[in-house]
């Protein structure tokens, strides 16, 4: 049975919803006036407080339904009861989009990507996804899969730039890869032993640049499935960059070239 087109833009909206929670996080939020709140959801058994006071009217002045929970649904919506502080919101992402959706309408040309394998540091999440919305390259390619989560750490990290960066999500990079090379994609894979050298390397095309774990590097089933193999030259002995640097190379390589 095929879905009704009322269906698909419903989940195609939900896709893009974060859920944050905390009340400090939350205040944040509401006071940026470029961020979407959706739903603001609160505990029933709050007690009364002047921050809860202002996010309540914030989140109404900002037209986000308000909505009451006890603690037990409350933890379920926020998936961390013990630091939530009886508080959760729904934001909407608007650079946020599903694979499957972005590349129903994908035109194959110059494009750059930067897609992420295993890293699980916020703080390197954060700067990663601050890198790609402020550099020429098309999107980050995120999984649900293995990378750190969208957290209060993520969004301080981007400098809110989580908000508005172009972002596709998949639930496996694998999936997404393969994906993407059915559309012609080139997968290259940034590595300490490669050959090629990014100051050697031809860019031309649609490019999707794995970046791999802080500490393994790409795994070993992604590794065989990019096309290219790619290090960063270093001197002086130095072994390697931190991921969310050699993400700003990447992500700025065409700037740094003219």
């Amino acid at each position: 049975m095929q879905d009704s087109p009322e269906y698909l833009a419903r989940k195609k909206f939900f896709n893009r919803l974060l859920t944050i929670y905390g009340r400090k996080p939350c205040l944040e939020a509401l006071q940026d006036k470029h961020v979407q709140v959706y739903r603001l959801h609160l505990s029933e058994s709050n007690k009364p407080a002047p921050i809860l006071d202002e996010i309540i009217a914030l989140a109404k002045a900002r037209g986000a339904e308000v909505l009451y929970h006890d603690k037990r649904q409350l933890s379920h919506i926020s998936k961390n009861g013990k630091q939530d502080q009886g508080i959760a919101m729904d934001l909407v992402l608007a650079g946020f989009t599903e694979h499957e959706d972005y590349l129903a309408d994908f035109t194959p040309g110059e494009h750059t990507f930067i897609a992420l394998d295993s890293v699980t540091n916020p703080q390197n999440l954060g700067m990663i996804i601050r890198s790609v919305c402020a550099s020429p390259a098309t999107a980050l390619i995120l999984p649900r899969k293995g990378c750190a989560k969208l957290d209060a750490l993520v969004i301080k990290a981007s400098a809110g730039t989580l908000f508005k960066a172009p972002v596709i999500r998949c639930d496996t990079l694998m999936s997404c890869l393969q994906a993407f090379k059915t559309k012609g994609a080139c997968v290259v894979g940034l590595a300490l032993d490669a050959k090629t050298s990014l100051e050697n390397e031809s860019s031309a095309g649609t490019r999707i640049y794995v970046l791999g774990n802080e500490t393994d590097g790409i795994s070993p089933d992604v590794s065989r499935l990019c096309d290219e193999q790619l290090k960063i030259p270093m001197r002086n002995g130095v072994e390697s960059l931190n991921v969310a640097v050699t993400a700003s190379l990447i992500a700025f390589r065409s700037l740094l070239r003219q």
